[in-house]
């Protein structure tokens, strides 16, 4: 008979509420665990994306070199969908282990995975010096990099949330949230610095390598950060039970496959959307409308802040007034966002272009603010590190892993960018419906990692 230990007070809770003294996290721990989180993720997401920035500038003609620009940009973005096959193989691989032997040993196996591949992409010859080598070998490096983030997201989020105040889960969990517009900040201020400090020929020759290379230093300063984070208490209270699941995968496919695609559908047209907004709209703005590259990239490194602050205003008020209430307003305004978005961005008009780009990218922080804490609220602690990946990747797949690709051959076949607001509709269309049919669900109690934990019914109220 297993002997049940006190949950910790620390982990959040759907609903909010106080936490019981005695039993609250010591702050460093939590603090070093929130900025682990936020650092790592960056990094790790400034890996993943500088290959969608590459792919959307440069990767095509050095590549993937064509008589046809549009064959060699529509390769090139296939190759950024491979990072997204690959996620889920990560998610399985990481959420396995990080279920069985912690949450913190897969995240420093993840930042040095993707620091690995993302270094070796800056060092792949391209095709006019090793041929038909170059694309394969540049597809296993992404096929690497997508295993490496897609072990990621799950872990980062589970230490931030489960070393929360009572109550606190969705602010915490924003952190790992914040990590994502700030890799692409990061990505696209050191693409913008490289661009303009030299030639456009030096670029594309030798330049496009420096963002990948700087990568090692950067893996260096999240190691650092991470190796000195404590384990995550809700994992440690399982193990001390003795609780952990053999094969928490199979459970999750087994027993919580319905909470797995109805959360991996409330994320397709968030995760969507941002891709294209984050990788196709700089090749449409340089291609289709006559911009510079250096225009593009300034307009999207202005409007990453107002995506950060999206996130933090929706997870503090989801502790508050309930994940529900949050995510709809979010599915709603993201709806209303992207039927207009490329609209305003077709007008060529520079401030017309920026609000329309700083209001997408405030509703899209908006949308997935609250994620972390609710895709953790979705599954017991033994099982929650495989159960939380496996709903983020299933929505990263059907949503960002192929939007820039069907964005470009949407415009490429009917010439108008109308094609792509359709697309961006129906995606939030069927992201509003698994949210509404999610959010009726119950969801567990955070501080509670019994495997027989049962939902709680506080937050369907809302």
């Amino acid at each position: 008979m297993t002997t049940t230990v006190a949950p910790p007070a620390h982990a959040g809770s759907p609903a909010g509420g106080e936490g019981t003294p005695g039993h609250r996290a010591a702050p460093t721990g939590a603090g070093r665990a929130v900025a682990s989180s936020f650092v790592g993720t960056a990094i790790e997401w400034y890996d993943f994306f500088i290959y969608g920035t590459a792919a959307a500038l440069v990767l095509g003609p050095q590549f993937f070199p064509s008589d046809n620009e549009l064959a060699g940009t529509l390769a090139a973005f296939a190759t950024l969908a491979v990072g997204f096959v690959a996620r889920p193989f990560g998610g399985a691989i990481m959420g396995h282990f990080g279920d069985r032997t912690g949450r913190k040993s897969m995240l420093v196996f993840s930042l040095l995975l993707m620091g690995a591949a993302t270094v070796g992409i800056g060092l792949l010859p391209t095709y006019d010096t090793i041929g038909v080598w170059a694309p394969i070998l540049l597809v296993l490096l992404r096929f690497v990099q997508g295993i490496g983030v897609g072990g990621e997201w799950g872990g980062a989020v589970l230490m931030a949330t489960e070393h929360a105040p009572k109550g606190k889960a969705g602010l915490y969990g924003a952190a790992p949230q914040m990590g994502v517009p700030a890799g692409v900040i990061l990505a696209n201020v050191v693409f913008l610095i490289c661009s303009q400090l030299m030639s456009n020929e030096a670029f594309l020759e030798w330049g496009w390598r420096i963002p990948f290379l700087l990568s090692a230093t950067l893996v260096a300063v999240a190691m650092w950060i991470r190796l000195g984070v404590m384990e995550s208490p809700a994992f440690a209270a399982v193990e001390e039970q003795d609780a952990l699941a053999k094969m928490p995968l199979m459970e999750v496919i087994t027993k919580n496959w319905r909470s797995v695609l109805l959360a991996g559908g409330t994320f397709i047209a968030t995760n969507g959307i941002a891709y294209v907004f984050m990788v196709y709209v700089l090749n449409y703005g340089t291609t289709e409308l006559g911009f510079s590259r250096g225009t593009m990239l300034a307009l999207l490194i202005a409007a990453c802040p107002l995506w950060m602050l999206g996130m933090g205003v929706s997870a503090y008020r989801s502790d508050i007034v309930g994940r529900r209430r949050v995510y709809v307003t979010g599915a709603v305004a993201l709806l209303v966002c992207a039927t207009v978005f490329f609209a305003l961005i077709d007008t060529a008009s520079i401030p017309v272009m920026l609000a329309a780009m700083l209001g997408l990218a405030y509703v899209l922080g908006y949308t997935v603010g609250p994620q972390s804490a609710l895709f953790a609220e979705l599954f017991p602690a033994h099982i929650r590190y495989s159960g939380a990946t496996l709903g983020y990747q299933v929505g990263a797949i059907l949503g960002g892993g192929i939007a820039p690709f069907v964005a470009t051959a949407l415009y490429a076949h009917y010439e108008t960018s109308a094609a792509i607001t359709v697309y961006f509709v129906g995606l939030c269309l069927v992201s509003l419906t698994c949210t509404v049919v999610l959010l009726r669900r119950p969801r567990l109690d955070l501080a509670d990692t019994t495997p027989t934990a049962t939902p709680a019914a506080t937050e369907e109220v809302r």
